[in-house]
């Protein structure tokens, strides 16, 4: 193992995690004592195991069109308590700041009557959505789940890169790469004092049945899905299952009267809360998309009139718009009187004439991004982007400034990653998801850490050939001793059904839009 680690090059401007120079990192010494007595065909061994172990279980992602094993390397990314806290902190008064700004812009709009933030921006958002002004979740939360995205910057502070308050997904990943791991490094892992995942399903289902409507004392939850031909649908099922809850689609539920119903075999039963997976505008045909088969109609009237939970709350789009991105700051500090635990990374809005103008003459030294994209769709790194490609990105933000952002080339930090049988450096970032129950914003000791495996590549999505690493969060000398994980924390569901070789046209509508929702989104994770 140490021959390894001898051809390791961490020399770059990129802050590396585990080596500082030539001399470990505290939170990684520990790790290399356990790995010194690992072969390279020990290793490599293990790995072909990891992998083979995830194509059987059906852990996939898609990735246009195809399913994939979802790449999960083998070496750990470590992160220390006092770190971690400060991660805790922040995502936490985030979450806060966003559950705040998400009730002002749909109610009162005070946050425009002082200044903070001109109302043309939310007017402008695509995911503004007027159909949810006057609607108030029974406990007060919209943000029932959050995932922020995080980058280590080349001094080695974390920084937020952007918000998913939407339908964030990757958090079935945290799970079964826990379990992976405590698999393929059993010696590993039991030498290291790692809090647990596995309370996540409990946390999440506990905060949905406190959103539940009121004067409902036991609440039927369901995890409404696009469908099996959607590339999560490997996470609806999980996290359906671990939560003990039926995973439904759009035509198992009907409303009537106002209230929205499930068709089971002893006929139509009330559900209270919904943990929707499906986009805004698939939602509800009778608001939004017409055609849409993937939700129920009259959905969002049985939620304005108080008789249905929709989780996470429909119109939260609007906070995830990457120029809304760039207030959070003075949003933190007038909703909560503090300053912000978490920097952003430092942004240009093109929609000022000034900012434009600098931006215009750097092109080939920034990063200018689509402010409704995820997945890294549209994003063109300046420094490696064609000329071609600049003039295509020049015409596109003269055209609709406000549409872009532009952000300084930031040099995500690196982790050792085992790529083609040896070690080096690659740039990952970290996704911690949140959970609100309307008392606690409860973070996930870890979330997901996507890594680049392209060398020397800074977009970390799965969409572009990205994988990921278990993150361990190390326990504190006084923390209690993890459990170990229960048998069944990261067991795959049932495969689906076959499809039918003679699909009506109804059934290829449905797969249509399935698969359509994760267009320019399905990559997020």
């Amino acid at each position: 193992m140490n021959a390894m680690f001898q051809g390791y090059g961490s020399g770059g401007p990129a802050y590396d995690e585990m080596f500082d120079g030539d001399a470990l990192r505290p939170p990684y010494l520990r790790l290399r004592e356990s790995l010194q007595t690992m072969s390279t065909p020990d290793l490599v061994a293990r790995v072909e195991a990891l992998q083979a172990s995830y194509l059987d279980q059906g852990v996939t992602f898609d990735i246009g069109g195809e399913e994939r094993a979802f790449p999960l390397d083998i070496l750990p990314r470590v992160i220390e308590m006092d770190t971690w806290t400060t991660i805790e902190s922040g995502v936490q008064q985030r979450v806060r700041c966003l559950e705040a700004f998400l009730a002002d812009v749909y109610d009162a709009g005070q946050v425009f009557d002082d200044g903070v933030i001109p109302r043309q921006v939310i007017a402008t958002s695509s995911h503004y959505h007027r159909e949810a002004a006057g609607v108030r979740p029974a406990n007060g939360v919209r943000v029932h789940v959050s995932g922020i995205d995080l980058i280590r910057d080349n001094e080695g502070e974390f920084r937020v890169l952007e918000d998913n308050v939407r339908v964030p997904s990757g958090v079935s990943y945290v799970m079964t790469n826990r379990r992976a791991i405590s698999a393929a490094l059993p010696e590993t892992i039991a030498e290291h004092r790692i809090r647990p995942v596995a309370a996540y399903p409990q946390r999440l289902l506990a905060a949905l049945r406190a959103a539940a409507p009121a004067g409902v004392t036991d609440p039927t939850v369901v995890v409404l899905t696009p469908g099996v031909y959607n590339g999560a649908y490997f996470e609806h099922a999980l996290l359906a299952r671990t939560m003990g809850v039926e995973l439904v689609e759009g035509r198992d539920l009907e409303c009537q009267r106002g209230r929205v119903m499930m068709r089971t075999t002893k006929g139509p039963e009330p559900v209270h809360v919904i943990y929707r997976r499906v986009d805004d505008e698939f939602l509800d045909p009778v608001h939004f998309r017409a055609d849409s088969m993937l939700g129920c109609p009259g959905m969002i009237d049985a939620a304005r009139a108080g008789n249905v939970t929709l989780a996470n709350a429909v119109g939260n789009g609007v906070a995830d718009d990457k120029l809304v991105y760039t207030y959070l700051p003075d949003l933190i500090r007038y909703y909560l009187g503090e300053e912000p635990v978490l920097k952003n990374v430092d942004t240009w809005r093109l929609g000022d004439a000034e900012a434009r103008e600098e931006v215009l003459d750097r092109l080939d030294e920034l990063v200018c991004k689509p402010v409704d994209g995820s997945g890294g769709k549209g994003i063109v790194i300046g420094p490696a982007a064609t000329r071609a490609e600049l003039d295509e990105l020049r015409a596109k933000v003269l055209e609709d400034p406000r549409s872009w952002i532009a952000q300084p080339v930031v040099q995500l930090s690196t982790v050792p990653t085992f790529v083609d049988g040896k070690l080096g450096p690659r740039h990952v970032d970290l996704r911690p998801f949140a959970v609100n129950d309307g008392h606690r914003v409860w973070v996930l000791p870890g979330g997901l850490t996507r890594v680049a495996l392209a060398e020397g590549e800074l977009i970390v999505n799965s969409s572009r050939g990205g994988g990921s690493k278990d993150t361990w969060v190390l326990a504190g000398p006084k923390a209690p001793a993890p459990p170990a994980p229960a048998v069944d924390e990261a067991r795959p569901p049932s495969p689906p059904p076959s499809t039918p070789s003679d699909e009506g046209p109804a059934m290829v509508d449905l797969k249509n839009q399935a698969e359509q929702q994760q267009q320019g989104r399905k990559a997020s994770c």
